[in-house]
């Protein structure tokens, strides 16, 4: 293939059976050589290049993406200022091991993240190469510093795959089959899901699935297996991500934060999939108001480049040498995108995502309001959940119907990507244009009534 620049198109261009001649000899390959555990969707995307909202495969099909490398490629793909800002770095140094040696990147990078994470500062990080990472970091960071063992975490969670993360992810048993029993000492709370209320009347009162939430935790849990003097923290998404794209009801994180005050408890918000503009502002916890003690953050920061991070209040982190340590978090040329990365992100992105983010928002719920086979559209900015039912009267999940869906948007050149049972999750690059969603809401309409 070229190695020019993808010349941006107006709409997809499918030139080929998906996928190619070439796509299919690689997806065998991948097969014979390639770890079988992925979780890959029903269609197979091979992609060769990318530049902004657009993706070109192996046989030249070219793909509008809305889902941005499952929410990573905050900034496009390729952004010539980011990519200027790895080659830059890459011809100064590429690694010297942070663990060991000092460099300017990673008190810069921590000094910018002091500024603007919602952890009251002053702030200290840890620097990782993913999202579990960044979350097993925080796991060890608070039995650390509070002398506890368990931890309290919510149904359909994800917050990653590594043994002390596997014990907080509840999103799919497929997770969790054959590793036998958590490494942790978790205990699992239902999500407050208001589309699908897992509360009774009675655990709800007048405060909604919120307060059902609250009060499994303070009357139930704190009053029969998990005393909350032995509980180290709870961990959050204010977006739940692989478990449906739910954000978290009003009311919800600042009940969480004052349960954690009275009881000497940390909170933990695993922004990793939310943060970095996704949901309109810097992080999802803003748009409720609520300040964590610890914030995990992954994906979007990097605009690609794997790098995670756990940012903690500054007194919780006063762990000596050698108690936690990274070889390659930190990595110079990983820091120098999460720089440009935020730059971009303050300077118009995060506002595009908000006003753009509405504006496709707008475009689903009134596909929401043609078809009955939607039940639910939800979120915030660019991290959008649209719920697929068989009938808005029943509300019952259609898996299959999701996935014909996903599949019939990939032939019509548009990338999506499931999440939880039956909803689709929408988390483009954050440069998405209003002329682009006209295009993707276009192709997601025929998706849908060529599959219903």
């Amino acid at each position: 293939m070229s190695s020019s620049v993808l010349a941006p198109p107006r709409r997809p261009e499918i030139k080929t059976e998906l996928p190619g001649p070439k796509g299919k000899k690689i997806v065998e390959a991948d097969a014979q050589f390639v770890n079988p555990a992925y979780p890959r969707p029903s269609f197979k995307l091979v992609a060769e290049r990318a530049s902004g909202v657009w993706v070109e495969d192996v046989d030249g099909n070219i793909f509008l993406d809305c889902n941005a490398g499952v929410a990573v490629c905050s900034t496009g793909h390729c952004h010539p200022d980011v990519v200027k800002a790895i080659k830059d770095q890459a011809e100064q140094l590429i690694h010297m091991c942070g663990t060991d040696y000092y460099y300017r990147h990673m008190p810069q990078l921590a000094e910018k993240l002091d500024a603007i994470v919602p952890v009251p500062s002053p702030t200290r990080t840890h620097f990782a190469n993913s999202g579990t990472e960044a979350v097993e970091t925080a796991l060890k960071l608070a039995m650390h510093a509070t002398g506890r063992e368990k931890f309290i975490a919510f149904f359909n969670s994800f917050h990653g795959r590594t043994l002390g993360s596997l014990s907080l992810t509840s999103s799919k048993a497929a997770q969790r089959k054959g590793f036998k029993r958590q490494a942790l000492d978790v205990v699992h709370v239902p999500y407050p899901n208001e589309f699908r209320n897992p509360f009774n009347a009675a655990d709800c009162g007048d405060g909604g699935a919120s307060q059902g939430a609250l009060n499994w935790i303070e009357e139930r849990l704190f009053l029969t297996t998990t005393p909350p003097e032995e509980v180290a923290a709870i961990i959050v998404e204010a977006v739940q991500g692989e478990g449906g794209y739910v954000p978290a009801p009003k009311g919800f994180l600042k009940g969480l934060r004052r349960i954690c005050d009275q009881h000497g408890i940390l909170l933990i918000v695993d922004e990793v999939q939310s943060g970095m503009g996704r949901t309109g502002k810097m992080f999802a916890c803003e748009h409720y108001d609520v300040q964590p003690d610890i914030i995990c953050i992954a994906k979007g920061i990097g605009s690609g480049l794997p790098i995670g991070a756990c940012v903690s209040r500054a007194d919780l982190m006063n762990w000596k040498p050698g108690a936690h340590a990274s070889t390659f978090g930190g990595n110079p040329v990983c820091i120098a995108a999460a720089l440009k990365t935020i730059e971009l992100l303050e300077g118009s992105l995060v506002q595009n995502s908000a006003e753009v983010g509405a504006y496709l928002k707008a475009g689903l719920e009134k596909l929401m309001q043609k078809y009955d086979c939607i039940g639910d559209v939800r979120g915030m900015g660019m991290m959008l959940g649209v719920e697929f039912v068989e009938d808005k009267k029943s509300n019952k999940p259609a898996p299959d119907l999701r996935d014909r869906i996903e599949v019939a948007c990939f032939d019509r050149g548009l990338i999506i990507l499931g999440c939880g049972n039956n909803s689709i999750r929408w988390s483009p690059p954050l440069i998405l244009t209003k002329e682009n969603v006209d295009v993707a809401l276009e192709i997601f309409d025929e998706a849908i009534a060529a599959s219903v």
